[in-house]
């Protein structure tokens, strides 16, 4: 791959220089390929592989006959320097983009870098400047970057949308889409559907009122926001108290959505109330938080939503990703909530088809078969404390399940820890955090999984335990295999039929991201951000204090 070193060109906006540049596949990067992503499995064009989320690629390459020969083809280090923004610790959550052999990739602190493919090798890197203050909830990071019609864009800390050139990385146009000193970040791998690229907010836990937004690609122009809690009269104002509750209501949007072409709809993750804990200020049910809503990509309107934790005590974000699938002729939507419960929906009008219990150990509620809440353990008496599981961290966090379309199986990252909570009532002030309780997670007693779902039925298939909870996406493939990693640092291969671990590999970090997977000229490669760190104290705490890290590693067969 040929490159033309220009020598450092400091572009506005950014710390460090953009060193050199890429070749300009990303210019024929279209909304159609984007929508065709599965017929090129050597690329992977958009955050989940494809808009159906299942982060699964039909590369077979690597399967479970060589899987055991698998070994680092190249590792790029990226580090760690100076102050960072915020007072959270980092950690290197995104999925790597691969465009015909050049690599796009986002990190903590406002950096994105493009990578040759298949040598790891730096090609430019651009760096957005970050102040150091920026109020964040759970860690200084970012989970990735979207490529198309030449441009990469990516959000910042301080609740910027970039477009960078993919050529060159320097900065094409520069959008501020969240007011920083109110306590909203941006941390969302941004999606690019038609000719906008839609972005979510962070910040729930500051009280702010979460929102989606689209941008014109080409101009950067501000198309439409579509705000997750509603005003008074609007719909679903109802489900919160008269006064200000609905203003400082969360529900913010801080994973990547998925889209269905075919029905035009962008199917989008909320997060919790404000405050987490305390139901005692925001009565009702809240909408639209904890829900997934269906979204017109055109102008933002909601078309159906459906809530899977009403009025929310415990913490349980919605914003996991919602995955779609087709079974017996149906459009389905699966979703895998913080709260221990498997969900499947009717993605044509939001009615529930099936719920069951994935978690380990479920004790804050009870959900039936019609979908019916009962809560039953909860923060609910100032200064008394309550324990539930799963606790805050969920029992699975924002990190990704996959789906295979050959094994008609959902393959899940669990995690098994309860948490200690009292209610402790605070005063809404701009800019501080407004949880409403103090919050203690279990460092003993806690454990991991990855599990195996049927699709057609929601029963568990097979499952695998670690002795920490399973804090990372994991990644399906046509080779039968399913890839996780482990906060510990193992990097692991599955038989994805029976569960047999059949590979691993110690990366000497704990991870906390997306693998993605591509192939250059023939050579299939897994990739795999490596870096532990953001909120640690409340998915995984007995992990507090592990490596830190921040490498990328690529595993490929040898090349004999």
């Amino acid at each position: 791959m040929e490159y033309l070193n220009a020598g450092p060109a400091v572009d506005f906006g950014s710390l460090s220089a953009v060193v050199g540049n890429a070749p300009p596949v990303a210019r024929d990067v279209t909304y159609e390929r984007i929508l065709a992503a599965r017929s090129e499995p050597q690329n992977w064009l958009t955050y989940y592989g494809a808009y159906d989320g299942q982060r699964y690629s039909p590369l077979d390459q690597i399967n479970t006959a060589n899987v055991k020969r698998l070994a680092p083809a190249w590792v790029f280090q990226i580090g760690s320097t100076g102050l960072h923004a915020g007072p959270s610790t980092y950690a290197f959550e995104a999925a790597p983009i691969v465009v015909d052999g050049v690599m796009y990739v986002s990190g903590w602190d406002g950096w994105v870098c493009a990578l040759d493919a298949r040598t790891g090798q730096q090609l430019w890197q651009y760096q957005h400047a970050i102040p150091f203050d920026t109020p964040l909830c759970c860690g200084n990071v970012n989970r990735g970057v979207a490529v198309a019609k030449g441009k990469v864009f990516v959000v910042t800390l301080n609740a910027h949308v970039l477009a960078l050139d993919a050529v060159s990385g320097r900065c094409v146009w520069d959008k501020t889409y969240g007011d920083v000193r109110a306590g909203e970040s941006a941390t969302v791998a941004p999606l690019v559907v038609k000719d906008l690229v839609i972005v979510g907010s962070s910040g729930g836990e500051f009280g702010v009122r979460g929102h989606l937004d689209a941008f014109d690609v080409e101009t950067g122009r501000h198309v439409w926001r579509t705000y997750t809690v509603p005003k008074p009269g609007e719909p679903g104002s109802e489900t919160w108290p008269d006064g200000p509750a609905w203003a400082r209501g969360g529900g913010n949007c801080w994973v990547t959505g998925t889209y269905d072409p075919e029905l035009n709809l962008l199917y989008w993750g909320t997060g919790n109330p404000a405050p987490d804990f305390d139901g005692s200020v925001r009565e009702g049910d809240n909408l639209f938080t904890d829900c997934v809503i269906a979204v017109n990509p055109d102008n933002g309107e909601i078309r159906w939503h459906y809530q899977y934790t009403p009025h929310d005590l415990w913490d349980y974000d919605s914003n996991m990703e919602n995955i779609l699938f087709e079974l017996d002729g149906r459009r389905l939507l699966a979703h895998f909530n913080k709260n221990g419960y498997f969900f499947v929906l009717d993605r044509t009008n939001g009615q529930l088809v099936r719920v069951t219990p994935f978690a380990e150990r479920i004790n804050w509620g009870e959900i039936d078969t019609s979908g019916n809440v009962t809560p039953k353990v909860y923060p609910k008496n100032e200064g008394e404390p309550v324990h539930f599981w799963p606790g805050p961290g969920g029992a699975k966090e924002w990190t990704h399940a996959a789906y295979s379309p050959r094994t008609q199986m959902f393959y899940v990252p669990v995690q098994d820890a309860g948490a200690e909570v009292t209610r402790r009532h605070r005063e809404f002030k701009e800019g501080i955090p407004y949880w409403g309780a103090s919050v203690t997670v279990d460092i003993e007693d806690t454990q991991g999984f990855v599990k195996a779902f049927a699709a057609s039925t929601g029963e568990e298939v097979w499952r695998w335990r670690a002795e920490q909870p399973m804090s990372a996406s994991v990644l399906a493939t046509g080779g039968d295999l399913v890839f996780a990693g482990e906060p510990t640092g193992e990097f692991n291969a599955f038989h994805a039929t029976t569960g047999e671990l059949l590979w691993q590999f110690q990366t000497g970090s704990g991870h906390h991201s997306s693998p993605t997977t591509y192939s250059v000229d023939g050579r299939q490669y897994i990739a795999v951000p490596t870096g532990w760190g953001s909120w640690v104290e409340g998915f995984a705490a007995g992990m507090i204090g592990g490596h830190h890290g921040g490498a990328l590693f690529a595993f490929a067969l040898p090349a004999d």
